[in-house]
């Protein structure tokens, strides 16, 4: 089976003949038709994430996927041959920029009616994010104010929608050629990081979803009202996380000592800091499907490759510059 996979962190993605998946009694064999491209791709190629996210090398990459259902487990119920389907694998399961991939049922979803396979591609990575920061971790209320950090990008475009879903007033920053296309997604204030320091204009929030991590975190912090929260999903990871994802007291001391100098800053300023490392879901992409088809969220693709350019797709996370989500198509 035709793949896409690194050999070695830091290493580059390349093409490699692979094994079947493997399928289980509660999987779903799932035919490839698009896959996401994100961030994470990148942070887990180089390296970034492999304190607590480390991988039997070689590793097919690829978090988001769409496409047929060609085969299930004995013990499958909720979907049938022929279905369309979209998820973000788990974690521990990702490889979605290959011909097939088994995924459990329980992460799976129907994708939307009302999207195309390359816009369900581009959903659930981002979308089941922006879900678990604002509805799960941030618990964001009507009247509260939220400030969501690059607007433009995957996680941005749909963390805004949702936000407005919710009631909230949203501030968002972004570079000026796309100012107005965040308007128009609902963002109520926008803030061109270029040429403007969101810490100046902005004060009082209950939110921040934070992707940048470094200094724009430590800031962003300061922008938030007593008891305010600052969500990253950038880093540095919380013991919170390390707790929740099972790792030995070694390792979770060492995953605490990441994130000791903001947690301290935010404790100074009467705030929160939590990490969040998206988790699949079925049930959610279920309700986020919903949301899809009745026209509250609508994905934001901003370049298609063929699933022969994977290669060169991924070597553009690096230059940024696309609105939304970039998508591998295969026919």
């Amino acid at each position: 089976m035709r793949a896409f996979v690194i050999s070695k962190y830091k290493g580059p993605l390349h093409e490699a003949d692979v094994p079947e998946p493997v399928v289980g009694e509660r999987d779903v064999l799932v035919q490839v038709q698009a896959a996401g491209l994100n961030v994470l791709d990148e942070k887990i190629r180089s390296g970034a994430f492999k304190s607590f996210l480390r991988y039997e090398l070689p590793q097919v990459m690829g978090n988001d996927v769409a496409g047929t259902v060609i085969g299930v487990g004995a013990e499958v119920r909720r979907f049938t041959l022929g279905d369309q389907v979209y998820a973000r694998p788990d974690k521990d399961r990702i490889g979605t920029f290959a011909e097939r991939i088994a995924v459990a049922e329980a992460d799976l979803a129907l994708k939307p009616a009302t999207v195309t396979l390359e816009e369900a591609g581009s959903l659930p990575l981002v979308a089941l994010t922006a879900w678990q920061a604002l509805v799960e971790k941030g618990k964001v209320q009507a009247g509260q104010r939220v400030l969501i950090h690059g607007g433009a990008g995957g996680v941005g475009t749909i963390a805004i929608q949702l936000a407005k879903h919710l009631g909230a007033t949203v501030a968002t920053t972004v570079s000026a050629g796309n100012v107005d296309f965040v308007r128009k997604l609902g963002a109520d204030i926008v803030i061109d990081y270029r040429n403007q320091d969101f810490e100046q204009l902005l004060d009082g929030y209950d939110l921040v979803l934070d992707s940048l991590g470094g200094q724009n975190l430590a800031k962003s912090l300061r922008v938030l009202r007593p008891g305010g929260k600052a969500i990253g999903i950038a880093g540095p990871p919380d013991p919170t996380f390390a707790k929740e994802a099972g790792m030995n007291p070694v390792l979770r001391l060492a995953i605490a000592a990441l994130s000791r100098k903001v947690r301290q800053q935010a404790k100074k300023l009467g705030v929160t800091y939590e990490f969040l490392f998206v988790r699949a879901s079925g049930d959610q992409l279920r309700q986020i499907s919903a949301l899809v088809d009745s026209g509250v969220l609508r994905p934001v693709v901003g370049r298609i490759f063929d699933f022969d350019q994977t290669v060169p797709a991924v070597q553009s996370l690096e230059k940024g510059g696309i609105r939304g989500k970039a998508v591998i198509t295969r026919a």
